[in-house]
């Protein structure tokens, strides 16, 4: 009798122990999925508040990192005698924010021409500084800040450091999350810093960067550009056109209509009419697709890894159709040094001639 009582219980504890393996495997098979960006940019409080709010990172956690001493302590960083300097570790999905997008949030977020220190906090254990992880974080961290250099929108050089991490100290508990545990003090001494109004005052320069700093201020804001239904895509677009936007094709080389497009215009993307690329910033890379230094508008465009064909890539989208362009690579020419290798048959061609007339007069003085 007690032996029949016993085996429904043992049953249940099976059936919940394996449930409770197959739950932790699942949730240890996510965090293998997670990467690790680490940045310097001031104030640690600032710049773990500031990449606590992008989407995809699920942690971020405020250190010390490029000093000489082991464990040190916020009294000993602070003073400036172990060569460190206030740092942050962005845990990460790769699979929704890439390494290039925390970049871009890096270089928006502090003053990266000021080689004493950031704002208010003076000396080098507030200096700002790119920690790369392996060979491929190295190699695009130099890339975004060539592009930075090259868009002018500080007046000055960029005189961030890129350095392989050696070691990372983990600060004390009471500096993690303060931007949230003591949220008086945090706003108080974020806004007598002088950071936020340095950056909306540099990045109002020009209309890309004008246009992030609104976005990242209303989460909520609405683009003009939108994706058509799939009934629409179908009926819109060639089946070169579909093959390449929706199924991630690529046309063939030298035998596409822009790669050899030498008028004056701007390219928007195929299905959504959104600005991507111009005229201006299009260059002859021998390749036989259309190649560009830059992006029209940066805002327009998502850059993402792409792990197949056995490779790792950064592919390119168009932001609000989702429209796969192309490709990024690193062997541009001056003064970015990157290459958009992008397929015809995503962009449609705006000549300079009829910019006003279909309603993208406002880009007639970026060509």
């Amino acid at each position: 009798m007690k032996i029949k009582m016993m085996m429904p219980m043992i049953i249940i504890a099976v059936v919940f122990f394996f449930g409770y393996q197959s739950f932790a495997e699942k949730q240890e098979d996510m965090e293998t999925n997670m990467e690790t960006a680490t940045f310097a940019g001031g104030c640690f409080w600032c710049t773990e508040s500031d990449f606590e709010k992008v989407k995809g990172v699920k942690e971020v956690i405020s250190g010390y990192a490029g000093g000489h001493k082991t464990d040190p302590t916020y009294g000993e960083v602070s003073g400036g005698t172990t060569g460190h300097t206030e740092t942050i570790q962005v845990h990460y999905d790769p699979e929704v924010v890439s390494y290039r997008e925390l970049l871009e949030m890096f270089w928006r977020h502090h003053d990266p021409t000021d080689p004493e220190g950031q704002f208010v906090d003076r000396g080098s254990q507030y200096r700002s500084e790119i920690f790369y992880h392996g060979k491929g974080q190295k190699e695009q961290a130099m890339a975004s800040k060539k592009a930075l250099a090259a868009s002018m929108v500080f007046d000055k050089p960029i005189v961030t450091p890129i350095t392989k991490l050696e070691k990372f100290y983990r600060a004390e508990g009471y500096h993690q999350d303060y931007y949230k545990n003591h949220s008086y003090r945090y706003k108080y001494y974020r806004w007598n810093s002088g950071r936020d109004q340095f950056l909306e005052k540099a990045w109002e320069k020009n209309i890309e960067n004008k246009t992030m700093i609104m976005e990242e201020k209303s989460s909520m804001k609405m683009s003009s550009w939108s994706k058509p239904s799939d009934a629409e895509i179908k009926q819109k677009l060639t089946p070169l056109q579909y093959r390449i936007t929706q199924e991630n094709g690529t046309e063939p080389p030298f035998s596409n209509e822009y790669w050899d497009n030498k008028k004056e215009g701007i390219y928007v993307d195929i299905l959504s009419g959104e600005p991507l690329f111009s005229s201006r910033d299009k260059f002859v890379s021998g390749t036989g697709w259309p190649s560009f230094v830059r992006p029209l508008e940066p805002v327009q465009v998502k850059e993402i890894t792409d792990k197949s064909l056995f490779m790792v890539r950064t592919e390119v989208r168009s932001k609000n159709a989702d429209s796969h362009l192309g490709h990024l690579f690193d062997d541009g020419p001056k003064p970015t040094g990157l290459r958009y290798c992008i397929n015809s048959a995503s962009l449609r061609f705006i000549p300079k001639e009829k910019l006003e007339i279909k309603g993208y007069g406002k880009y007639l003085d970026r060509l």
